[in-house]
């Protein structure tokens, strides 16, 4: 079985006239998967080589992915659990405030506070501050907040392609060591591209 091809071209769209702060650019080999069984198997045999993967680009979510790259659980939800208290917390104030004390109504009898007559409000706010602070959230610690453009590795990774990035040192020095690592583990092709905001 031959060795697919690998090229290691820079393109010339990501060629800067102007030299970047060593703060703001990054380095990037890039391997180019066509599979996603061969994009696992190579993400193991990366890490097992040593090397620290930077983050893998997909056009779709890749089950057992976040364990292969030995990404930790979530801690989103002890955030959602906090929003939703914050959501209870000012329904119940709400209403209590409203109907006890500034506007007061006598409604089929009850009395002015009456929590079950505030369950169904106080469910509501729970779920709307426990959605819309997950959605918040997530696109922040994302970083998909607004912005005129969004950088991209490899703009294939939004159709077919799957993108292992890992992350060079200022010389490229690791950039034959590791176009040999991809290309052992199926890469159909390897580029090296640099970004001065990502």
């Amino acid at each position: 079985m031959t060795s697919p091809a690998v090229t290691t071209a820079v393109p010339a769209t990501i060629v800067h006239t102007e030299p970047a702060t060593h703060s703001s650019t990054k380095r990037f080999a890039l391997g180019i998967f066509d599979d996603e069984d061969v994009l696992l198997h190579a993400i193991d045999n990366i890490r097992a080589a040593g090397v620290k993967i930077y983050d893998v680009f997909s056009p779709y979510p890749v089950h057992g992915i976040d364990d292969a790259l030995g990404i930790e659980r979530s801690r989103l939800p002890i955030a959602a659990f906090f929003y939703g208290m914050c959501g209870l917390a000012f329904a119940l104030w709400l209403q209590f405030y409203t109907l006890g004390f500034d506007w007061p109504m006598i409604i089929g009898g009850k009395p002015h506070i009456s929590l079950p007559a505030w369950i169904p409000v106080s469910f509501e706010l729970t779920v709307f501050f426990t959605c819309h602070g997950m959605v918040i959230t997530f696109y922040m610690i994302s970083k998909l907040y607004p912005r005129f453009k969004t950088p991209v590795l490899d703009v294939r990774s939004t159709d077919d392609k799957f993108v292992v990035a890992i992350e060079l040192d200022e010389q490229s020095s690791q950039l034959p060591k590791l176009t040999q690592l991809f290309r052992e583990n199926g890469a159909s092709e390897v580029n090296q591209k640099e970004m001065t905001k990502f």
